[in-house]
């Protein structure tokens, strides 16, 4: 194969537009233009002819979709690259489409990309459906925070009643004894909550009819202390368990792992690191307290970890990371297979 067919490509994603950057083994700019959104024009950017090209791809919204058109279609071997890693590299306060493509084509020709996984189409429909029903559950949640706050500034003496049952809204609506203005917002305020809670049972039923057909997910939920949710965000930001080297590894993107902060002879931890999806770590979290509470296994972990005076998030964090590398190794496909 004749060297000048092989190119590394680097292209900056916009909504409208990508910057094509093409660039030769010696690190020579052939190429450096804006072309339209679209994996044909890219290509012919490129050029046909071209018999190897490795291409980087920034992560960003959309990206994905071109990154597996250019893979699926074109045939070229496309990276995802990491945001913020790649903003480290630069190390320069100046920022332009010319200069990013021109990076991440140098990048991926000297094997220095800092890349993610790019999950299959079935894979990122997940994470939409998981990502909704998240951006769904943080606006109810603040739609009962300002309903609390709308009573607790008029003063409002609650009945004993267990708090955002049918009993307790209808309660608020009909008897709390409110301003006309308070009450109209307060009526505002639950009717959106009825509609909060009526689309999230329709997302949580599309996971559950996604879940049945995913095999993966129904391994998750056979497990203790892991139901709908976490299996399906699971899946949806692990994607496959396989694409780790290790269970260290795969808590680390989960933000898991202790973050190193020592100095010389000063050994110490500062807290989780700051990686991964937070809903993913907020999950996880979320299932290290059912562990600690149903699976003797964690008690005693846990209760360890007690006795030798860990503060209680400590523990939590420790449980949720020794629990996500023992899953490591459950997930492998020759486990799921048995």
């Amino acid at each position: 194969m004749s060297a000048s067919l092989e190119v590394f490509v680097g292209l900056d994603y916009h909504q409208e537009s990508v910057q094509v950057c093409l660039m030769n083994q010696k690190g020579k700019i052939l190429k450096n233009r804006a072309c339209p959104n679209d994996w044909r024009k890219v290509r012919q950017a490129v050029g046909a002819r071209r018999q190897r090209v490795s291409v980087a791809i920034e992560a960003c919204c959309g990206a994905a979709d071109l990154a597996q058109e250019l893979a699926e279609k074109a045939g070229w071997s496309v990276s995802l690259a990491h945001p913020g890693y790649v903003a480290r590299i630069k190390q320069s306060p100046d920022k332009t489409d010319f200069g990013d493509a021109r990076l991440l084509a140098d990048l991926i020709r000297v094997g220095y990309l800092p890349k993610v996984w790019l999950p299959p189409q079935q894979i990122r429909e997940l994470r939409k459906l998981v990502r909704y029903r998240s951006q769904l559950v943080d606006d109810r949640r603040r739609t009962k925070l300002r309903l609390r706050a709308i009573l607790r500034d008029e003063r409002v003496v609650l009945p004993d009643i267990r708090p955002w049952t049918r009993v307790w809204l209808k309660w608020v609506r009909e008897e709390a004894k409110l301003s006309p203005t308070s009450q109209w917002i307060v009526k505002q305020q639950l009717d959106r909550l009825e509609q909060f809670n009526h689309e999230v049972r329709q997302v949580e039923r599309e996971l559950q009819a996604w879940a049945d057909e995913d095999r993966l997910c129904l391994k998750l939920m056979e497990l203790a202390g892991i139901g709908l949710i976490t299996a399906v965000t699971l899946r949806a930001e692990i994607g496959r368990f396989d694409r780790f080297a290790k269970g260290k590894q795969l808590a680390r993107f989960c933000g898991l792992s202790p973050r190193n902060a020592s100095s010389g002879t000063r050994q110490a931890d500062s807290g989780l690191i700051k990686a991964g999806n937070p809903q993913l770590r907020s999950i996880l979290i979320e299932a290290a307290h059912r562990l600690m509470l149903r699976e003797p296994r964690w008690r005693k972990f846990s209760a360890r970890l007690r006795r030798r005076k860990k503060p209680t998030n400590v523990i939590v964090a420790a449980v949720a990371n020794r629990w996500i590398r023992w899953l490591f190794h459950q997930m492998q496909p020759d486990q799921l297979a048995c």
